[in-house]
């Protein structure tokens, strides 16, 4: 059955466009100048408005889902990375739960999955496209006209279809690691920095206001008498970025960083070589960043739904059990006030969590244990469960120190399932803590953001030194 359903991929392969595969090593000058252009490209779509838009000032649905998706309202990025990380993940689920039958081994099967990749991707981006359109959220389909809003369809589909192509380029092996890392990890920067350095001007009923938390420290001290009043102003202004914001997002950079470097090291020895030893390191963060995307796109999918179906049906007791949703004051965007999805939404600050402390409580409780369960279950259907390993250590001639082939699988038991379950539950509670004290780019947007630097700086970090072969290589890619 699983080789049937990639089978029908085979007639589309033809049509789908597909980036050669590099026929000798790309050197890592030209890797570091695609990965630029890559990157300079991605800016320059994100920038760029989507050509028919009436309105844009409306509640935005994908409020909580762009920073973790590389996604710019109004513009060519408006779907973002949304097709292609929908379509990679339920792809993966399906090989992993052996639905959808892949024999990596083999060419065909691993062009015919990827084929499939894409298909679904750009399935999603034209339901996606048109669902967005038709529901208004560039104005009233009636006033656009269809030939706009098919002009709109297109438009995003071949975004998309332009984002999907970048991280094949990617990965295909002529630039560093993969567009969509790249994507996430850039947009969070450029939120970061806009916030701290912005200067753009905003009244707020004060008179206007630098955006910038930094810009708007220095003019607050060079134009307020009162400096002790103006260094308050500074650091704790709202709802604008101030201060203390940024040296939270430092901070918690910080602590992302630190759990970064726990790990435990498994001895290793060679079967083929007599005496190579080395060791595997099991990371905390066993999973790296998936259990928190994976958390966030669940609930970000939840609240986008519970919005759509309230505004549509507002007085049903099975809508409003789902959640109520009210505008935040001076905004026009929609914020959960009770229901299920008011539980799964982050405290805005640690006032509004000491004021309700059972929402912080199951909503702690549900982060916490969500991130623990995705961990452990991603590496079951990732190919990176104990046993996974263990026969990659086999088919290395490699075996766990002490212990012999049949008994390193119980021992990487031990470790695995431990390290990614405990490491899923650290990056529930750093997003948390993020969360709470206000960090800018949100507690997921900065949990994504550094693991994704610090994969980049290894990686660059390879690149500088010759991979050796067996063992050396293994641990190499391990470190």
């Amino acid at each position: 059955m699983g080789f049937r359903v990639l089978h029908l991929v085979r007639p589309f392969m033809a049509i789908l466009p597909e980036i050669a595969t590099p026929d000798r090593k790309v050197p890592f000058n030209q890797k570091v100048m695609w990965t630029a252009v890559t990157l300079f490209i991605f800016l320059v779509m994100s920038q760029v408005p989507l050509y028919g838009i009436m309105s844009s000032d409306s509640s935005d649905p994908l409020f909580w889902m762009r920073v973790i998706l590389a996604s710019n309202r109004g513009t060519l990025m408006e779907l973002g990375i949304t097709p292609i990380v929908t379509s990679g993940m339920i792809m993966q689920l399906l090989s992993g739960a052996n639905i959808i039958e892949v024999d990596y081994s083999l060419k065909e099967d691993r062009a015919l999955f990827s084929g499939a990749q894409k298909l679904f991707a750009m399935i999603i981006a034209f339901g996606h496209a048109t669902v967005s359109v038709l529901t208004g959220l560039y104005g009233s389909p009636k006033e656009i006209g269809a030939g706009v809003c098919l002009l709109l369809i297109i438009q995003l589909i071949v975004a998309s279809l332009i984002t999907m192509l970048l991280d094949e380029l990617l990965q295909k092996g002529y630039g560093l690691g993969s567009g969509i890392n790249l994507f996430i990890a850039t947009n969070i920067c450029e939120t970061i920095f806009w916030k701290a350095l912005s200067p753009t001007t905003i009244n707020t009923g004060r008179g206007d206001e630098f955006e910038g938390a930094l810009i708007a420290l220095v003019h607050l001290l060079m134009t307020r008498k009162d400096k002790t009043r103006a260094l308050k102003e500074a650091f704790y202004r709202a709802p604008l970025p101030n201060v203390m914001s940024l040296l939270s997002t430092a901070t918690i950079f910080g602590i992302v960083i630190y759990l970064q470097g726990f790990r435990v090291e498994l001895p290793v020895k060679s079967n083929r070589v007599r005496g190579q030893r080395g060791t595997y390191p099991v990371k905390l963060f066993y999973t790296s960043n998936m259990p928190i995307m994976l958390q966030s796109t669940m609930t970000s999918n939840i609240f986008m739904i519970s919005q759509m179906l309230y505004k549509r049906f507002e007085d049903n007791i099975l809508v409003r059990l789902l959640g109520v949703w009210e505008p935040m004051e001076g905004s026009a965007q929609l914020f959960a006030k009770s229901g299920f999805a008011y539980y799964l939404s982050a405290p805005r600050n640690m006032t509004d969590a000491l004021l309700d402390p059972i929402h912080t409580v199951v909503y702690v409780s549900i982060m916490l244990a969500g991130c623990a369960l995705l961990s452990k279950t991603w590496i079951e259907v990732s190919g990176s469960s104990p046993r996974d390993v263990a026969r990659q250590l086999k088919d290395q001639q490699l075996v766990i120190a002490g212990y012999r082939d049949t008994s390193m699988y119980k021992e990487l038991k031990r470790v695995i399932p431990v390290a990614a379950s405990f490491g899923g539950a650290c990056l529930g509670a750093v997003s948390v803590l993020a969360d709470m004290v206000g960090a800018i780019g949100s507690g997921t947007g900065i949990l994504l953001c550094v693991t994704i630097i610090f994969q980049y700086f290894e990686m660059f970090a390879k690149e500088q030194v010759e991979s050796g072969a067996g063992l050396e290589g293994m641990m190499m890619a391990g470190q």
